[in-house]
């Protein structure tokens, strides 16, 4: 058995552009849940309950930074990253849910209006906006690498668009009289989060399946191992993420015997598909041949 590797694991990212995040958006959801009670906007509460997750999703990012930090050890072998990815698929899934929600209330809002103070609006999701502003600059850099960041940038993303949602809500309701905008207004917000919401939580959940990590093309690298000289033949080819980022594979090649350029060649293809972690073991042919227990594409 031998065991080319790339240790790309790196080190877990965005601590502190998380924190700094948390401190805005907990400090400024305290406000906007009093105000959204007292204008009885149903757009402003729905930016709230965005808000909510998003100090939820932060909190979770920011414990998930912590555990991933951790070595590996006798029980976790590949260390604690994939915490990341489990706080990136709990995050998705209670914006997911929010966002049902929201468009189930204003379901009922259009059906019975409600008054809505404007003045308070206007007021708390402007200084939302800031808030919100500042926390996806923060986040941004980030969201590209780590599905974990990517989750609160979204959160984030989603709750600036909603604060520009109630800005307008507020402006178009006080100079038109029309209460129906609110809700319809947090409709949109709804549908604009949820698909990115359900790819996000795909790609979370994907990871924790072990499937082919998203972009790879598992037949064009199965098809350049079996174009390498001397080999003869791919099986039990497996390829999957520990967390973002971190790409693993597993082979058996058939060829006549091990060689060191053999082992550097498949190093290299493994690396051209993003592949920074690869054990490979060769095999004469037949040798895997009526073995129980595996599957030999």
């Amino acid at each position: 058995m031998t065991h080319p590797h790339t240790h790309s694991h790196g080190q877990n990212t965005g601590a502190r552009p998380l924190a700094l995040a948390l401190a805005l958006t907990g400090t400024f959801l305290v406000v906007e849940v009093v105000y959204g009670l007292l204008s009885g906007s149903l757009a402003l509460l729905s930016d709230a309950g965005h808000m909510l997750t998003d100090v939820m999703a932060l909190v979770l990012s920011l414990l998930a930074i912590r555990v991933g930090q951790r070595p590996a050890d006798r029980l976790r072998t590949f260390g604690y990253r994939r915490a990341e990815v489990l706080a990136a698929a709990m995050n998705a899934g209670a914006l997911l849910a929010i966002g049902l929600y929201i468009l189930a209330e204003a379901y009922r809002r259009l059906r019975e209006p409600v008054e809505v103070q404007t003045t308070s609006m206007l007021i708390v999701a402007s200084l939302g906006l800031v808030v919100n502003l500042i926390s996806a600059r923060l986040l941004a850099s980030g969201a590209g690498s780590s599905l974990n960041v990517k989750s609160a940038y979204l959160e984030v993303l989603g709750d600036l668009l909603g604060s520009v949602a109630v800005i307008v809500g507020a402006l178009v309701i006080r100079f038109t009289g029309l209460t129906w905008v609110d809700p319809v207004l947090a409709a949109g917000i709804g549908l604009w989060v949820l698909p990115r919401t359900w790819t996000l939580l795909k790609a979370s959940v994907n990871v924790l399946l072990e499937g082919v990590p998203g972009g790879l093309n598992l037949d064009a690298l199965r098809a350049d191992l079996a174009a390498l000289p001397g080999v003869r033949g791919v099986h039990d080819l497996h390829v999957w993420s520990v967390t973002s980022g971190q790409h693993n594979l597993t082979a058996h090649l058939v060829a006549p015997a091990p060689r060191g350029d053999l082992l550097a060649q498949v190093h290299a293809v493994a690396e051209r598909h993003g592949i920074g972690h690869s054990t490979v073991q060769v095999e004469p042919e037949g040798a895997h041949r009526g073995r129980g227990g595996h599957l030999h594409p």
